[in-house]
């Protein structure tokens, strides 16, 4: 029996995407959770209004009364604080709706399996390549990835030059021997501070 199953492009994308992408369940839970105590409160207020019982907090007429009568009894700056505080919150929330949340991972080509890469083992390896090149020991050299970016910091020791464009050259060759799905745009940069003794 032939498995198709692990050259099936459209799997290989979900998996990709799975690993590169962040779940939203843990705030959808946290909100479900708010809007089912809030909703199991005003139930058991109403319920304990009808049977003639003492409220739990605060009465649904009291509640009613209050919330109508907030324009005018509440100071108009801070109305409009709490206004634009929820606001905010509304936004952030649909924000995290409807954007990707992602993960500092990155996705390399192969056609077989979905094959993904964290950050911080791109950058220990971009790190070993420019000191190699620069022939500079480990704590001189720093690397840090983005979405889009690469950004090598050299730090030589004090009164020595090194080849930026040299340094470049060798990152941009090791880094277009991964394969990554989206390119990434290298950029070295020589660190104020000098290494004394190096």
């Amino acid at each position: 029996m032939k498995n198709t199953d692990a050259a099936d492009p459209h799997l290989i994308r979900r998996l990709a995407r799975r690993e590169t992408h962040s779940s939203r369940a843990a705030l959808s839970i946290a909100v479900a959770a708010l809007l089912l105590v809030a909703t199991v409160w005003l139930a058991m207020e109403l319920v304990l209004s009808a049977t003639g019982n003492a409220a739990l907090l605060m009465p649904p007429a009291e509640l009613a009364r209050r919330t109508a009568s907030l324009a005018t009894s509440t100071i108009p700056g801070a109305l409009m604080g709490a206004g634009l505080a929820l606001g905010l919150l509304g936004l952030a929330m649909l924000a995290a709706a409807l954007l990707p949340g992602t993960k500092s991972r990155h996705i390399v080509r192969n056609g077989r399996s979905a094959v993904v890469v964290d950050s911080e083992v791109l950058a220990a390896a971009v790190s070993r390549t420019a000191r190699t090149a620069a022939r500079l020991a480990p704590e001189q050299v720093t690397s840090s990835v983005g979405r889009k970016r690469i950004d090598v910091e050299v730090r030589p020791g004090s009164g020595l030059d090194v080849d930026t464009d040299a340094i470049r050259k060798a990152v941009e060759r090791e880094v277009s021997g991964y394969g990554l799905r989206r390119p990434l745009a290298v950029g070295v940069s020589t660190g104020t501070r000098g290494t004394v003794g190096a």
